[in-house]
C-alpha cells in the first residue's frame, strides 16, 4: 500500500463513499453561465453513471431566492462568491467541507489553498467552501467612441454618454460601485450616506440605456444600440464574447479600483448526497475541466496564473455589505423610477 499514490487514493476513497451512499444518483447543480457546459456534464455523468440537473443564475439575488426555497434541499452543489457563502452559512444554508479530502485542490496555486486568508469561507475554524473562478468587474468600452480609455467609474455618469450605458441589473453592485464612486465604503454603507448614494444611483438610471442580466443579453444590447460603456458584472467573460463577436472593445480597471468576485463550490445543507457533490467539485478542479472555463468563458481559473492579471492592489474583493435587504428594496424603487424613502422613520 506504501506504493499507492495519496492523489489518486483520495479520489478512490470519495468514489467509494458515493457508491455507499445508496443516495438517488442525480446530482442538482446551481451555477452561473459557463460553469456546467454540457459536453463537461456530459462526461461527469458518463464517468460516475449519474444524471446531473443543471439550474443556472443570472444574479445574486435570484441565486438567493433558488437556495432560500426549502431550506437549499432543492440542490446538493452551488457556485456563489464568497460574500454570498459568508451569508448562506449565517443562514445554515451550507455544509462544512473537508478540502483535504477533494484531491485537486492539490492542484490549486498555494494562496487559493490558504483557506484563512480568503475572506467569508471560514465561519467558526470550519470550511464551506472551495474557490472555483474569479474575476475583476471592470469597465468595457468601445474603441470608436472613446479616444482614450476611461480613467474613472464616473465615465457611466458622463452624460456625453447618455442612452449608451449599460450597467447590470442588481441592487447590491450598483450601491457598492455609487458608494465607490463617491470615495466610500463600497460594502458597509452609513445610514447617514445612504441618501447620497441613492441620488448616484438615480442619475445613472437617467443616463443609461438599461441595466441588462445576463452577459448574452449585454453584448446583443451593445452591438444593436451602439453603446459605448458597460459596467463588466461577468467581468472578462464579457470582455470575450464581444470581441468573439468582432466587436473592437477595451477593457479598464478604473482608478478608483474594480469590484472582483471570487466564485466558490459550496455543499448545500440539503444535499442528498454530500460524496457525490464532492466528485463534481473534485471534477471541476481537474485540469481541463478548468482550463475549458478560461479558454471558452475568458475568466481566472484557480489552477493557472493568469496571462494579463490586473494589479491586485486595485481589486476589491467583494465581501458581505451592511444591509442585503435594504439595497434590494430601495435598488427596487430606484430601477422603477421611484424615488425610495430613505430617512430612518
Amino acid at each position: 500500500m506504501k506504493y499507492l499514490c495519496p492523489f489518486w487514493l483520495m479520489i478512490g476513497c470519495l468514489f467509494a463513499a458515493f457508491q455507499a451512499s445508496g443516495a438517488e444518483q442525480t446530482l442538482r447543480v446551481l451555477a452561473w453561465p459557463g460553469y456546467a457546459d454540457g459536453d463537461l456534464v456530459a462526461v461527469f455523468e458518463k464517468r460516475y453513471k449519474v444524471k446531473v440537473e443543471v439550474t443556472l443564475v443570472g444574479s445574486d439575488e435570484v441565486l438567493r431566492s433558488k437556495l432560500a426555497d426549502n431550506q437549499g434541499s432543492d440542490f446538493d452543489v452551488i457556485a456563489a462568491n464568497t460574500a454570498e457563502i459568508h451569508n448562506y452559512v449565517n443562514q445554515g444554508l451550507l455544509q462544512p467541507l473537508h478540502p483535504e479530502r477533494i484531491a485537486n485542490t492539490a492542484r490549486q496555486l498555494p494562496r487559493f489553498r490558504d483557506y484563512s486568508r480568503i475572506p467569508d469561507i471560514v465561519v467558526d475554524g470550519q470550511i464551506y467552501a472551495v474557490p472555483y473562478a474569479w474575476s475583476d468587474m471592470g469597465l468595457i468600452y468601445d474603441r470608436k467612441q472613446f479616444s482614450q480609455p476611461p480613467e474613472s467609474i464616473d465615465a457611466m455618469w458622463d452624460p456625453r454618454f447618455q442612452g449608451r450605458v449599460l450597467a447590470f441589473n442588481t441592487g447590491n453592485h450598483n450601491f457598492s460601485l455609487a458608494s465607490l464612486a463617491l470615495g466610500g465604503d463600497p460594502f458597509q454603507i452609513r445610514a447617514a450616506d445612504f441618501p447620497k448614494v441613492a441620488d448616484k444611483l438615480i442619475a445613472l438610471r437617467r443616463n443609461v440605456l438599461t441595466f441588462y442580466s445576463l452577459p448574452e443579453e449585454a453584448a446583443e444590447l451593445f452591438r444593436t444600440h451602439s453603446v459605448a460603456l458597460i459596467f463588466a458584472n461577468y467581468g472578462r467573460q464579457q470582455l470575450r464574447q464581444l470581441r468573439d463577436a468582432g466587436v473592437d472593445v477595451g477593457y479598464v480597471v478604473p482608478r478608483e479600483g474594480a469590484l472582483a468576485w471570487l466564485d466558490c463550490w459550496a455543499v448545500s445543507r440539503g444535499a442528498r448526497d454530500p460524496a457525490l457533490a464532492s466528485l463534481w467539485i473534485n471534477y471541476m478542479l481537474e485540469p481541463e475541466v478548468s482550463r475549458a472555463l478560461t479558454d471558452r468563458q475568458d475568466l481566472s481559473n484557480t489552477l493557472q496564473e493568469p496571462k494579463d492579471a490586473s494589479p491586485s492592489s486595485r481589486l476589491i474583493w467583494l465581501r458581505p455589505v451592511e444591509d442585503d435587504e435594504r439595497r434590494a428594496m430601495l435598488w427596487q424603487r430606484i430601477v422603477s423610477g421611484e424615488r425610495p424613502p430613505l430617512r430612518e422613520q
